[in-house]
């Protein structure tokens, strides 16, 4: 009682912003609000066996960025269309608007739940942002999504068995190449004694699947056999 208690004055006092409009959530209580609701676009099938990325023919069976390069992940699968949530991705990551994180997850659960369980993680594993990048950010943004799709799931969230060892180039504007250079050595396994068998990656954007490759990569050598992925949004690759 005394948790919500203090939830709702802390509403009161800092009102809760909507991830849509970003303006004070109504009604009061709510995590979007009721006309923003159906504003972001979802992924719809067909979408790839591999990737998740919607396809335009019912025929296929994977993307184009899946046919032309071998994955290291074995699938993965994303709640929404980028261009619909870009502004929101960026403001939950760029811009302090952690609370957006409830409503995201809360969308991952109710869309990508039943995926997910049938994937029988041991723990959910947020993508690492180097430590340079956290302190002037202030939290990692998939580290929040992971947090509070794990409570809703009750899954466990592992956030030291990988870490950023390199602080990377942003790779909006980088080729395919460039990306993969760019995440060579990226990621560093922090245990010696990995014991988990089957984890589910969570971030907010998959493109083109070179951060969760490089990732998967120290994962597998670290004698992880089943290595899937979550993200928010997903983009049409390059």
């Amino acid at each position: 009682m005394l948790r919500s208690f203090l939830g709702m004055l802390a509403d009161i006092l800092y009102p809760r912003r909507c991830p849509v409009c970003d303006r004070a959530v109504l009604p009061f209580g709510s995590l979007v609000c009721e006309t923003c609701r159906n504003k972001f676009v979802y992924i719809k099938e067909p979408c790839c066996m591999k990737c998740g990325k919607e396809l335009e023919d019912d025929g296929e069976e994977y993307c184009g960025d899946c046919r032309r390069r071998k994955h290291l992940f074995d699938a993965g699968r994303s709640v929404f269309a980028y261009k619909s949530v870009s502004d929101s991705l960026y403001r939950f990551k760029y811009k302090g608007r952690q609370e957006y994180a409830a409503y995201y997850a809360r969308c991952i659960a109710e869309r990508l739940g039943e995926w997910i369980m049938r994937c029988k993680p041991d723990a959910l594993v947020p993508v690492p942002i180097h430590a340079s990048k956290r302190r002037m950010r202030g939290y990692n943004q998939a580290e929040k999504l992971a947090r509070e799709l794990g409570r809703i799931m009750n899954i466990s969230v592992d956030t030291d068995l990988i870490k950023r060892a390199r602080r990377t180039t942003p790779m909006k504007n980088l080729s395919m190449l460039e990306r993969q250079n760019n995440l060579k050595r990226a990621f560093k396994i922090c245990r010696n004694d990995v014991k988990l068998s089957t984890i589910v990656i969570i971030d907010d954007i998959y493109t083109t699947g070179s951060t969760i490759d490089a990732m998967s990569y120290e994962l597998r050598k670290a004698g992880i056999r089943h290595i899937y992925f979550v993200t928010l949004a997903i983009g049409k690759g390059l």
